[in-house]
């Protein structure tokens, strides 16, 4: 790659900041609780977060180092007084705690806690809309598995993926789909990218289809027919485009890291938050709104296809994060296009 193309920078380990993965998952995860102390940017109020996900980011808090060394019940005393509004720290942290022991299976049952949890979504704070419990789908989250690191290229994507074979009826039915604008969708579908600090605004992109597309054609061949940003220059390039089945969970995982881990000189998200915008990104690519309740979506996310893929254009360069999904809707009329790269380029290189 020329020099200048990219930030001449080595990633962070995914482990930086954080404790090692070797404790008891309480314990880890009570040390884990000071990820909400981290200075976070105000990602949501900077990057448009709207509608019922919120607006409001991890702020800086001192003092929680304390979480490293008390056990969960010494932590009730903080949740002891009910709050009158969401504004200000101290609600803020408490409700960034409780977003962190929901992730750790901690928390519910307790009756302070429950009663703080409660009365935060009565007040409409954008966390307490969110599970007190992890969800089978959010299995892996935070959760680190050797030799399974980022998908950089196309190799790796083909050796952890089942690849979608291309088919020419898919060209002719991409040439067919039109293009349908929605800001705000759009908007929710990159938060997660956009929260980390990623080094490139990702591309969200939503299309109709005249008749339902028959499932064989939901691949390559597809894609590249569609007028994507990321896809420019396609064939241009030494390499093929690719196109792999993936599930629902690994597409929210990759939301959720997104945010939570940061860019390569973004600022990783505390688990809450990350969770939060993770979700809100899945539902912006079904289309769900966002009163479904969270195992609904869990189950309408089953009815839909979903894939991964990469290229070789100015927007993939396989060496930092490169994250692109595509979605088909159960009435195979309607799909979804998410791109991401944390790869600096010039800004001629993508338009």
């Amino acid at each position: 790659m020329p020099a200048g193309v990219r930030r001449a920078a080595r990633r962070r380990p995914w482990c930086a900041g954080r404790r090692a993965d070797r404790r008891g998952p309480r314990r880890h995860a009570l040390a884990g609780l000071c990820d909400v102390c981290r200075g976070h940017r105000e990602s949501a109020v900077a990057h448009g977060a709207h509608g019922s996900w919120g607006s409001r980011s991890v702020a800086a808090f001192g003092g929680c180092e304390a979480g490293q060394s008390q056990h969960l019940r010494d932590l009730e005393y903080l949740f002891g007084e009910l709050p009158d509004g969401i504004q200000g720290p101290a609600v803020e942290l408490r409700a960034c705690l409780l977003g962190e022991l929901a992730l750790i299976g901690s928390g519910a049952g307790r009756r302070a806690l429950d009663a703080y949890a409660e009365r935060l979504g009565e007040l409409g704070h954008p966390l307490a809309r969110l599970p007190r419990t992890r969800l089978d789908i959010e299995h892996r989250f935070m959760v680190r598995v050797g030799g399974l690191g980022p998908v950089k290229t196309p190799n790796q994507l083909r050796s952890r993926f089942p690849e979608v074979p291309s088919a020419d009826s898919g060209a002719v039915a991409g040439r067919r789909a039109s293009g349908t604008r929605d800001d705000a969708r759009a908007k929710a579908a990159a938060l997660p990218f956009m929260a980390g600090g990623w080094a490139r605004e990702p591309e969200a992109r939503f299309f109709t289809l005249p008749s339902p597309l028959s499932p064989d054609d939901f691949g390559m061949s597809f894609l590249k027919e569609l007028p994507l940003r990321c896809l420019a220059g396609e064939g241009s390039h030494r390499g093929s485009a690719l196109a792999c089945a993936t599930t629902p969970d690994d597409v929210l995982n990759e939301l959720f890291s997104a945010s939570y881990n940061g860019g390569l000189n973004g600022q990783g998200q505390g688990a809450a938050y990350a969770r939060l915008y993770a979700w809100g990104s899945l539902y912006a690519l079904m289309g769900l709104p966002a009163d479904v309740p969270f195992l609904e979506a869990v189950r309408q996310a089953a009815d839909h296809r979903w894939l991964r893929f990469m290229a070789f254009t100015d927007w993939f360069h396989h060496d930092t994060s490169d994250v692109a999904f595509a979605v088909l809707d159960p009435t195979r009329t309607r799909v979804t296009v998410l791109a991401a790269t944390d790869t600096d380029v010039d800004r001629d290189g993508l338009g």
